[in-house]
C-alpha cells in the first residue's frame, strides 16, 4: 500500500492519488491531509505516532514550507517501509521509531529523472519528454506542487521496486550529507517538578505535552502553571466541563476538559511553556526524560 499524509486540506490530494493510479495499481490509504498548515514538527509527531502501525508499505509525506527551493526529495528505506518526502525533517521521527537510526538508508531524487507527470490523455511536449539531466528544462511541472509532480510519482515507482534494491533506481542517488534532522524536545524532570512544552493539540482540543507519562504515576493532583488539576486514567474521571491531566495514548501527559475544549481550559496552544509539579515539596532529582 502507499499511505499518504500532508497539510493540503482538499482537493490537492486527489491530484496526488491520480498520479500514483496512473501508474501503479496499489492501495491509498489516507494518514491525514489536515495537519497544521506548515508544520513540520506537528505532522513529524503525528506520524511518528502513526505510521509504526502499519504493515509494510511506501508512506508519502507532504507537509513542504520550503518546497521549489534547493531542499532535497528525500526516500528513506526504514526496515520494511519506506518513506517518501522533503528533506525537512518531518520523515526522521516515524522512520526512527520504524526501524531505527542504525538501519535507515537515505537516497535523494533526482527530480529531472522521473517520468514527467501530466494529466491522462494528454499529449506531452518534447520537452516534458527529456529525462536529461543535463536538460534545464526537465523536472517538476510546477515548483509549487511537488506533491503531485516529484513526491507521488517517486512513491509510486518506489512502490513497485524492490526495498533491497532502491539504489538501483536511476533517478535515486545514496544521499551524501546528513538529512535534515528534526528531534522533539525533551521535558526536564527534577523530583516533582517537570518543565516542558506544548507539542500539539489535537482536534478535540486535548493538550499533549511533552512530558512522559510516567510523572503522573501514584498521583491525585497536580499543578500546572500555578493551577491544581486532578489525575485521572480516563476524561470521565472527572464531570463533564471539568478540567484533569491524564496520560494520552502516544505516553505523554495531556492537559484536558472531559467533552470540551482543554486548549482553551487551559490556555495553551503549541509551543508554550508547560510546568507541571506536585503540591509536596521537591526531593531528589531525576533523571526521567523522554524524546527522540
Amino acid at each position: 500500500m502507499i499511505t499518504l499524509a500532508s497539510d493540503f486540506g482538499s482537493p490537492y490530494p486527489a491530484a496526488m492519488k491520480g498520479v500514483i493510479l496512473q501508474r501503479t495499481d496499489c492501495r491509498l490509504v489516507d494518514v491525514a491531509h489536515d495537519f497544521p498548515r506548515q508544520d513540520v514538527r506537528a505532522a513529524a509527531f503525528w506520524l511518528r505516532e502513526t505510521l509504526p502501525y502499519f504493515p509494510s508499505a511506501t508512506h508519502l509525506v507532504v507537509v513542504d514550507p520550503g518546497v521549489g527551493t534547493d531542499r532535497n526529495a528525500l526516500v528513506v528505506r526504514a526496515g520494511e517501509h519506506a518513506l517518501v518526502g522533503p528533506d525537512n525533517g518531518v520523515l526522521l521521527p516515524a522512520a526512527r521509531r520504524l526501524a531505527g537510526d542504525a538501519d535507515l538508508e537515505y537516497y535523494v531524487i533526482d527530480e529531472r529523472r522521473l517520468e514527467p507527470v501530466e494529466p491522462a490523455g494528454a499529449q506531452r511536449s518534447a520537452t516534458a519528454d527529456s529525462t536529461d539531466p543535463e536538460d534545464a528544462t526537465a523536472g517538476p511541472a510546477s515548483n509549487t506542487f511537488h506533491g503531485r509532480d516529484v513526491f507521488a510519482p517517486a512513491a509510486a515507482a518506489v512502490h513497485d521496486t524492490a526495498l533491497e534494491t532502491l539504489g538501483d533506481l536511476e533517478w535515486l542517488s545514496p544521499l551524501e550529507d546528513e538529512p535534515i534532522d528534526l528531534v522533539l524536545p525533551r521535558a526536564s524532570l527534577t523530583g516533582e517538578r517537570a518543565t516542558g512544552e506544548v507539542l500539539v493539540v489535537d482536534d478535540f482540543g486535548n493538550v499533549v505535552t511533552n512530558v512522559p507519562g510516567e510523572f503522573l504515576d501514584g498521583r491525585e493532583q497536580i499543578v500546572t502553571n500555578g493551577e491544581s488539576v486532578p489525575v485521572g486514567e480516563t476524561f470521565a474521571a472527572v464531570p463533564t466541563g471539568e478540567r484533569l491531566a491524564t496520560v494520552g495514548s502516544h505516553g505523554y501527559v495531556e492537559l484536558d476538559v472531559n467533552q470540551e475544549r482543554g486548549d482553551e481550559a487551559f490556555d495553551l496552544a503549541a509551543g508554550d511553556r508547560v510546568v507541571l509539579e506536585t503540591t509536596a515539596p521537591a526531593d531528589c532529582g531525576s533523571d526521567l526524560s523522554d524524546g527522540e
